[in-house]
C-alpha cells in the first residue's frame, strides 16, 4: 500500500488528478517504491536508467518492472534493439489492463465500478472536448447487410480476425468489474500487438481465426455489439458490449461521442414487418419503436450495429450503406 500523496501524483499522470477514486485504486495496487518508479517511467526507460534515477539495484528494478506488468501498470517498448518501461497512461488503458489481472481483488473491482458509476462519464466526455472525433467505432453484424452496399474490409468483423497475425481472446473488463453481467464473458478480442501483450502478460490465451469466427457468431446470438478503433486499420480489439457494463455507452450523452456508428443504419421493409417488435428490445440506443403497426428507425439514433436484425423473423430488417468510405479515418 502506497503513501496517498504518491498515489494522487500517479493520478495525476494518468489525466485524473481531481479524481478522489484513482488514487485509492493505485494505493490498493502499489507500495511505495513501486509508486516512485512508475512516476520516474515516462518517457520509457531502460532498467539502467532507473536504477540510476533510483538509486536501487539493476535486479531490483528488473523484477519490479516485471510485477508492476503483470499487474497491468507497466508497459514495455521495445525501439533499436533497447528494452524499455513506460506507465500506464489513461484510465481506460489501466481500466482494461488492471481489472484483468489474475487473483485481482474484489475491493480493487469495486472501486473502479464505483469509479466508473461516479466519475467517468464526466471524464471521458473532458477527454473528448480534446480529441477530433470518436474513439471507438461500431462494425456490424454481416449477415444484416443488404446484398448491392460495399462492405470493406475495416467494417468485416471476419475480415478483421482472419487478416490478424496474432489473436487473443480475455475476458470483458467492463463485465469482470460489474461482477453481475449475466452475457458472456470471454469475448473480448485482441489483435496483433495487443494480442501478443495480453498472451505474455497471462490475461488472454491465443485464439486461431476460426475461435474468433466462432466467438463472434456467439456474440451475434447474444446481442452483443462490435466495437473497434476508429480507423481503416484495426489494431487492438474487438470489443463486444452489451448494453449495461460497457464503457463506451457511458459518453454518448453529450455532443461528443465516444463511439462512431458503423457505416450503415438499419431500415425497415413494411412489406414484410409482421409487427411482432422482437427487435425493440434487442437496440440498446432506442432507435427502434413501433409506428403504424411496424417497427420504424429513428436514424438519429440507430448506429448500424445490426443486432436486431438478426432477430427479425421476416427478414423484414436489413442494414443499407449510408456513409462514405472516407467516414472511418485513416
Amino acid at each position: 500500500m502506497a503513501d496517498m500523496g504518491l498515489c494522487r501524483q500517479l493520478a495525476e499522470a494518468v489525466g485524473a488528478g481531481e479524481s478522489p477514486l484513482i488514487p485509492k485504486i493505485f494505493e490498493a495496487l502499489v507500495n511505495d517504491d513501486e509508486a516512485k518508479v512508475m512516476l520516474l517511467a515516462s518517457p520509457p526507460a531502460t532498467v539502467e536508467e532507473l536504477a540510476q534515477k533510483t538509486g536501487l539495484a539493476g535486479e531490483a528494478i528488473t523484477a519490479m518492472m516485471d510485477s508492476l506488468f503483470h499487474r497491468g501498470l507497466i508497459f514495455k517498448a521495445a525501439k533499436g534493439g533497447e528494452k524499455k518501461f513506460y506507465r500506464v497512461k489513461s484510465i481506460p488503458q489501466m481500466h482494461d489492463s488492471t481489472s484483468l489481472t489474475p487473483g485481482i481483488s474484489r475491493q480493487v473491482l469495486d472501486l473502479w465500478k464505483e469509479y466508473m458509476r461516479k466519475e467517468w462519464p464526466g471524464y471521458g466526455q473532458m477527454i473528448m472536448d480534446f480529441l477530433p472525433g470518436p474513439i471507438m467505432r461500431v462494425i456490424p453484424v454481416n449477415e444484416s447487410i443488404e446484398p448491392q452496399s460495399k462492405i470493406l474490409a475495416y467494417d468485416d468483423a471476419v475480415k478483421i480476425v482472419e487478416n490478424a497475425k496474432t489473436l487473443s481472446v480475455t475476458n470483458c473488463s467492463c463485465r469482470v468489474i460489474s461482477g453481475n453481467c449475466e452475457k458472456p464473458l470471454e469475448v473480448c478480442m485482441q489483435v496483433d500487438r495487443a494480442a501478443e501483450y495480453n498472451i505474455e502478460r497471462g490475461t488472454g490465451r491465443a485464439i486461431t481465426p476460426k475461435e474468433a469466427v466462432e466467438i463472434l457468431r456467439k456474440c451475434r446470438e447474444e446481442g452483443l455489439v462490435h466495437v473497434v478503433d476508429n480507423r481503416q486499420t484495426v489494431g487492438h480489439v474487438i470489443c463486444n458490449c452489451c448494453d449495461d457494463c460497457c464503457l463506451n455507452w457511458a459518453i454518448m450523452k453529450g455532443p461528443k461521442k465516444w463511439v462512431a456508428p458503423s457505416r450503415f443504419a438499419a431500415f425497415v421493409d413494411v412489406d414484410l414487418c409482421s409487427g411482432c417488435e422482437t427487435c425493440i428490445d434487442r437496440c440498446f440506443f432506442e432507435a427502434l419503436s413501433m409506428q403504424d403497426d411496424f417497427a420504424a428507425v429513428d436514424p438519429d439514433r440507430c448506429l448500424g450495429c445490426g443486432v436486431c436484425t438478426v432477430v427479425c423473423p421476416t427478414d423484414a430488417l436489413k442494414l443499407k450503406e449510408v456513409r462514405s468510405s472516407d467516414f472511418v479515418p485513416a
